[in-house]
């Protein structure tokens, strides 16, 4: 029983994994409700204090460079906070600075430019940097929600609200499947893809509604119509689509060539159907990367991803029912299909396996 578990140990340790080993001296964690608490007394502590020191310096915010200063402060005091401790409500509170600091400089970024226009673009910037330096899970996590949500509002004041949900697709595969690639910083990648994670079920749910329409009418600045950033939504949401079978076809044998076509002809269908069905590619790549890396909550957050776009295309006044009942049976067949074609290609690789053994 234990030759198969050493062994594989000792492949990873030459791949350069390293195994935090359980051990009897270490310290038991604390329950989640005892750090959810712990959190919730650091947000709580953090407001009344920053609070307090607002009664004080609210001049501050009459000027960009006293706010720019200020929120640089803040930021550069929770990142130092940060490196210090180990306590979750120490942690907490450095966020909330870390979060007011960003506000001021929100603001006077907003001050020095006059405007929003380029707003979003100088918060994608800050919350990239911030989720690469900051020494803290937690903080990691926000700031890459931050960036998606950034960089939703950057291109949803363009009308490209839906090309943003195919650029967090595309990188939230990237990162996932290439998470052992760097073994030491497994933990800060792993925090990245919890951020945009969330960022994607938030634009999902957000585009299906139809409640960002509001954001594009700060900007007369159009780049592409609607019906062509469906299109580009689609095309980046097979391409993370054809990474996952990729990558997972590449663990195992290649496919033959008729195999291969019938996998490639299902992506496309699925592209297409998901221009008339906004993020139903989107669901189906978030379940089969669930599957691929054997994680529950991603298999969860595509279920629900596919939920939220079949129940918006059921409501969809724009077409008719058997337009609707057609695009069904496209996205259905191909997809038993493509099952048909996996299922068999398996069947062929256990006699060789076997020969193997």
């Amino acid at each position: 029983m234990n030759r198969p578990v050493d062994a594989f140990k000792q492949r990873l340790a030459q791949a350069g994994v390293v195994l935090n080993e359980p051990s009897s001296t270490a310290p038991l964690e604390s329950p989640w409700f005892v750090r959810a608490l712990q959190a919730f007394s650091g947000w709580l502590a953090a407001l009344f204090l920053l609070g307090f020191i607002a009664m004080g310096v609210i001049f501050v915010a009459e000027s960009a460079v006293a706010s720019l200063v200020v929120g640089g402060i803040l930021i550069g005091g929770a990142f130092a906070l940060l490196r210090t401790t180990q306590s979750d409500v120490l942690e907490h509170m450095a966020l909330v600075f870390s979060l007011a600091g960003q506000l001021l400089v929100a603001w006077a970024v907003v001050e020095m430019l006059s405007g929003v226009t380029y707003l979003w673009w100088a918060l994608l910037g800050l919350q990239c940097v911030l989720a690469l330096i900051m020494p803290s899970q937690v903080h990691r996590s926000f700031s890459a929600f931050l960036a998606s949500l950034a960089l939703y509002m950057a291109l949803a004041s363009n009308e490209l609200e839906q090309v943003a949900i195919g650029l967090v697709l595309l990188a939230l595969t990237l990162l996932w499947l290439n998470e052992y690639r760097w073994p030491e910083r497994i933990k800060m990648v792993q925090a990245w893809c919890a951020g945009l994670l969330v960022g994607l079920l938030l634009f999902q749910g957000v585009v299906l509604s139809g409640e960002s329409s509001w954001v594009s009418h700060h900007s007369p600045v159009v780049w592409l119509g609607p019906w062509a950033a469906s299109w580009l939504s689609a095309l980046l949401e097979a391409l993370a689509l054809l990474y996952v079978i990729h990558t997972v076809l590449h663990q195992h044998s290649q496919p033959a060539m008729g195999e291969r076509l019938a996998i490639y002809g299902a992506i496309a269908a699925v592209a297409v159907v998901s221009v008339y069905v906004p993020g139903l590619g989107a669901g189906i790549t978030v379940l089969l990367l669930g599957f691929a890396i054997s994680h529950r909550k991603l298999m969860a957050s595509g279920i629900l991803l596919l939920l939220l776009a079949v129940s918006s295309y059921y409501y969809w006044l724009d077409v008719t029912l058997l337009i609707k009942a057609l695009l069904l049976f496209v996205m259905g067949s191909s997809l038993l299909a493509l099952r048909w074609v996996l299922r068999r290609w398996l069947r062929s690789l256990k006699p060789a396996e076997r020969s193997d053994q």
